[in-house]
């Protein structure tokens, strides 16, 4: 079945048995929907039974997680891992950028890390890492029909295209046809796709065979004139618009993703209040509380928003010290102090919670007083704990993961996972646990009535099953709204040979005057 979208024939194909290849998906901005675009066409080319896998050279991400043989990787290419119907693997992304401050980020390669470095720093890692990650990209060629890379950022981050290894440098190294993704819901769209092109050199711009519009709603017939006109302007089609799609909410990759997430339901019985630390991470860990009915999850950084909550989570923290000095400094710290009603904090957040925290590693300041809700102390140590524990709590089983270096000691209050409770302070190092769908509706119910709230959860949501429904909705995005045959034929055959080429800044070939 074939339908047109803007002048655009696009539909299902059938069974793809025959294909082999790659694909490299990179976007104007970072947010622009690279991630979820790449785990569409995982989703629809694994649908037709395609071997196929996610590949991202280079993540710089503060959203992780954990394989089975315990590396760390980023958590999008954990979810399109998912599309494919597989378990992540450390190849899917090599190499992986925490960010620890404006100028410093901890690398880490192959799932493990190997040093903290500045900005300036990380270029003697380059060469090292280029080999990483294209041996891993071989890997996954070997073992799969078809890769589908994301990029990073935009290609068209010119000072960086030296140094480059997730982009236009994969794409050269590996001989890769290059889609570009445009998100029209920012506006200027296509100045974006436009001047992503332009911006690149001769040899950069071969490999770039068209574009995919992102986030659409409305007259696709005033899009339609162009669609023509980019075409013309660039030598180079638009395989697709993909519509704005209501409700879809995947891990995101990084916090900036934050500033569009759609606002709660109006109505919500029970109130959450996620803290927006400077270096949230794993913020991904309330994603299954918004999934359920009645329960509204909003993100803030005052105390007045957080005044009215029935819930007040301290999320995950790539700087723990300095993310709980800026805690004080909003007044959050002592809103948390003098609460009554409930509170949870996970991994860095357990860890604000404590009595005292030794840190000589994360942020080297020594000894610092944590908010001391709950009876334990926080000591870091020189090697990162990287796990998939399981347990037991309110009667349900628990799956989890963790990726901490803060080693949490407590000496009372109830057992609550691997951390503990004290009155309506809950405290854990495990990420992922609300995912769990008989536990987290055990909590909430808990959370609930110490709250005073009149809510119960009720059976029935099944969070799996709602991130499977969310990829077969990305699958469906692909399969219904993109070019299907001109994609596979990018895939089978690479870039085409006579892609034509813009004038360019990096060639010097611009008039002068």
């Amino acid at each position: 079945m074939r339908r047109a979208l803007g002048g655009y024939a696009v539909g299902f194909v059938g069974v793809l048995a025959d294909v082999r290849g790659a694909l490299l998906v990179a976007g104007t901005t970072s947010d622009a929907g690279k991630s979820v675009v790449t785990a569409g066409i995982c989703r629809w080319l694994a649908r037709q039974g395609v071997r196929v896998a996610p590949f991202k050279a280079q993540n710089m991400s503060l959203n992780s997680y954990v394989t089975p043989d315990g590396a760390e990787i980023g958590r999008a290419q954990a979810v399109q891992a998912a599309a494919c119907g597989l378990e992540p693997s450390a190849d899917m992304n090599p190499i992986l950028l925490k960010p620890g401050s404006d100028r410093r980020s901890q690398v880490v390669v192959l799932g493990r890390p190997i040093a903290e470095v500045d900005a300036m720093e990380y270029g003697a890692y380059r060469d090292r890492l280029r080999a990483v990650a294209v041996e891993s990209f071989a890997r996954l060629k070997d073992a799969y029909d078809v890769v589908v890379c994301e990029g990073a950022g935009s290609p068209a981050e010119i000072n960086l295209r030296a140094g480059d290894i997730a982009n236009m440098g994969l794409a050269r190294a590996a001989g890769l046809p290059v889609i570009v993704v445009g998100d029209i819901d920012r506006g200027g769209v296509f100045a974006a796709l436009y001047g992503t092109l332009a911006l690149l050199d001769a040899a950069d711009q071969a490999h770039v065979c068209g574009y995919v519009i992102n986030k659409f709603r409305g007259a696709a017939e005033l899009l339609a004139p162009g669609l023509d006109m980019i075409r013309g302007l660039t030598g180079r089609p638009v395989y697709g618009v993909l519509p704005w799609l209501d409700g879809l909410w995947m891990d995101a990759e990084d916090s900036l993703a934050l500033d569009n997430r759609p606002p709660p339901p109006g109505g919500g019985t029970l109130r959450v209040a996620v803290v927006r630390l400077p270096r949230i991470s794993n913020f991904t860990d309330v994603d299954a509380l918004a999934a359920e009915p009645g329960v509204a999850v909003r993100f803030v950084t005052s105390a007045a928003e957080c005044e009215d909550a029935d819930l007040v989570v301290l999320p995950g923290s790539r700087a723990t010290v300095s993310d709980l000095a800026w805690l004080r400094a909003t007044g959050i710290a002592d809103l948390v102090a003098r609460r009554t009603r409930p509170v949870l904090g996970i991994c860095g957040g357990y860890q604000m919670l404590a009595r005292t925290i030794l840190d000589p590693v994360e942020s080297k300041a020594g000894a610092v007083g944590g908010l001391g809700l709950l009876p334990a102390d926080v000591i870091f140590a020189p090697a990162k704990t990287l796990g998939r524990p399981s347990g037991h709590a309110y009667g349900h089983p628990v799956a989890a993961y963790e990726i901490h270096y803060g080693v949490v000691t407590h000496d009372g209050g109830e057992p609550f996972l691997d951390g503990c409770r004290v009155g309506n302070v809950w405290g854990t190092s495990w990420h992922g646990t609300l995912e769990n769908d008989g536990f987290r509706r055990a909590f909430l119910a808990e959370v609930a009535a110490a709250a005073g709230r009149e809510f119960q959860p009720v059976d029935g949501v099944c969070f799996a099953a709602l991130r499977e429904a969310r990829l077969d909705a990305l699958g469906d995005l692909i399969e219904h709204n993109v070019d299907a045959d001109a994609l596979l034929d990018l895939i089978r055959n690479g870039p085409p040979r006579d892609m034509p080429t813009l004038r360019s800044t990096i060639d010097g070939d611009v008039p002068k005057g």
